[in-house]
């Protein structure tokens, strides 16, 4: 399958393309802010690597958070954009089942929580089984409430795994890594193994952006 991977969740700018019977052409640059300026030449040069041209894709997948909500929104625009031109279709992949799937990979057939800092006092936590199932869906809250579905021989993943263990000691032995976003390799391989997305993916948002207008300088509507 020829599939091109975006990821714009976090603080990394990722983009992957797997050309059927060709070596993965990877990028990834940690930028914090600017993915809408990054991306687009990485893709280029990406899809240039692989030897592809745009119509010979057949699957994009895209990270759909959680993570910064600029960030999921221009990965998401982006993958949009180039399904509407290629015609596509578009799978979506959690920020979190891929800092799991990395550590599993690590580590083996283990449960994992994969956690991610969502600053504010705050982490975005989600558990999977050894098998790699979901055990409830991603959610925001304080790492003491995620440090208390801690289970037996569950491990901890992702940048937020050392605020875990600040509530929970006995996690600290058992952080896999610690990775601020998904790494692209993996993301890779997820998409590869994705079903049939079933409709265009949704940004996942835990919690409203940080970002509000200010009420105070607000025109008032006629």
């Amino acid at each position: 399958m020829n599939l091109l991977v975006i990821d714009t969740a976090l603080d990394r700018c990722s983009v992957g393309v797997a050309a059927a019977g060709r070596p993965h052409a990877l990028a990834s640059e940690t930028i914090g802010r600017g993915h809408a300026e990054r991306l687009f030449g990485m893709v280029a040069a990406a899809m240039a690597e692989a030897g592809l041209g745009f119509p010979d894709l057949e699957r994009i997948a895209v990270t759909i958070g959680p993570g910064s909500f600029t960030g999921v929104r221009v990965g998401i625009a982006a993958a949009r954009g180039f399904a509407l031109v290629t015609g596509c279709p578009v799978a979506g992949i959690g920020t979190l089942d891929a800092i799991a799937a990395a550590a599993r990979e690590m580590a083996g057939a283990v449960p994992v929580m994969a956690v991610l800092d969502a600053k504010r006092d705050e982490v975005y936590a989600r558990a999977f089984d050894a098998a790699g199932q979901p055990l409830w869906a991603a959610e925001a809250g304080p790492p003491a409430t995620f440090a208390a579905r801690m289970g037996d021989g569950m491990v901890t993943a992702g940048s937020g795994a050392r605020l875990v263990a600040a509530v929970h000691p006995e996690a600290l032995t058992q952080i896999i890594h610690e990775d601020t976003a998904p790494d692209i390799a993996v993301l890779v391989r997820l998409g590869l193994a994705a079903p049939p997305p079933s409709g265009p993916p949704r940004p996942l948002y835990l919690r409203p952006p940080d970002a509000k207008p200010q009420a105070a300088r607000a025109v008032a509507r006629l």
